[in-house]
């Protein structure tokens, strides 16, 4: 059976999703801030979320509609054909997000689409009454400028909860973008990929198992297996591909912090991930780090500010980072931070910017990679 389906992602993550859609043989539909709308079958659902590094989550597009009132929302969703995916017993919670449109009470909204839905089911499954005790299908609603898409979540707990990360320091970096921090990198088996304050230990992780091609959702399950119309053999089929295409590799990373439990719980998480073998984890001072004569790609999220340290704190800090780093040859560097002075504090013109979101938390990931030229 083939699906319209949508991935959603973290802001700017957009084109790497783009990418991961096209390498599993999905044909692109639409591409927006936050989406990206495709084409596939049973095995492209199992695929997107076992092997996913920037996706939230994978949804199959039941319908869209223009809706500029209740009721035009209201019979715009009871024609949609819910009894292919939601059987008589099943559960069907609704969420959603409305953007730039007339209808905007969420509430209201959610209402609506569950009392449509139900009758759409009552009528189509030849019953007075929804018990709800069966599998739960989870509605997701999207309505920008007054166009209403609706949609069943097939993922469940969102993508970039991998399973390694049980327990995170203050300041956790989500797992998605930390994916798009190391591929922007560009890690390489002959360079050195450090992060030399590495919390919890998530960019070296996801550095790791990119280097390795560990499928991030191989060890965990999703809310479509449960789907009767989704063979369990897809999914088995999906985790034994993954698993069959994981590398060995002489890739080397360093995770060091200043934060003995930091070093701690990256150790227990690279077990966890699969990558502790790959992965050096100690403590050591980001401004005492020494290039030890290799070559190296320096990948960081200093604090902002914020959630660690105070802004003054964090301010000194990219100050005496610049001057450090400075001195590391010809290293690569790339941080990501949401200080919109950072340069400027550090001391250096990057090479290149992007804007990227951390979590609500618009930030600019800050590139040196040109040689001899990259503080001036």
């Amino acid at each position: 059976m083939e699906y319209d389906l949508v991935a959603t992602c973290l802001f700017g993550l957009e084109h790497s999703l783009g990418e991961e859609i096209d390498c599993i043989g999905c044909r692109r539909r639409e591409t927006i801030d936050g989406r990206v709308y495709f084409t596939g079958k049973d095995d492209a659902i199992a695929q997107m979320n076992i092997n996913t590094r920037f996706a939230e989550r994978i949804l199959i597009e039941v319908g869209s509609f223009e809706a500029l009132t209740f009721n035009d929302l209201f019979e715009g969703t009871k024609s949609l054909p819910w009894e292919r995916y939601i059987g008589k017993t099943d559960s069907f919670p609704v969420k959603g997000h409305s953007i730039q449109s007339t209808l905007y009470s969420i509430p209201d909204c959610q209402r609506i689409i569950n009392k449509a839905v139900a009758d759409r089911l009552m009528a189509r499954h030849h019953v007075t009454a929804l018990p709800e005790t069966g599998v739960r299908c989870q509605i997701e609603f999207f309505i920008f400028k007054d166009r209403a898409t609706l949609m069943i979540d097939t993922t469940g707990s969102p993508l970039h909860k991998r399973g390694y990360r049980p327990e995170s320091n203050d300041a956790p970096l989500r797992e998605t973008l930390a994916a798009e921090l190391v591929k922007i990198a560009r890690p390489r088996e002959d360079v050195l990929f450090w992060d030399p304050m590495c919390g919890s230990g998530t960019i070296a992780i996801e550095a790791a198992m990119r280097m390795k091609n560990i499928a991030p959702g191989v060890s965990r399950r999703f809310a479509a297996e449960r789907f009767p119309y989704i063979p369990r053999e897809t999914w088995r089929q999906a985790r034994e591909k993954a698993n069959d295409s994981v590398i060995d590799t002489s890739f080397e990373v360093y995770a060091s912090d200043i934060d003995e439990r930091s070093v701690e719980l990256t150790r227990e998480n690279a077990k966890r991930a699969g990558v502790g073998d790959i992965i050096n984890a100690f403590r050591r001072d980001a401004l005492e780090i020494t290039t030890e004569g290799r070559r190296g790609t320096i990948v960081c999220n200093p604090p902002y500010g914020e959630r660690m340290m105070t802004v003054s704190e964090a301010e000194e800090l990219y100050r005496r980072m610049g001057e450090h780093f400075r001195t590391l040859d010809n290293w690569q560097i790339y941080i990501i931070s949401s200080h919109e002075d950072f340069a400027r504090l550090y001391g250096a013109r990057p090479d290149k910017v992007k804007k990227l979101y951390n979590g609500m938390i618009p930030c600019w990931y800050y590139q040196y990679f040109k040689r001899n030229n990259s503080h001036r």
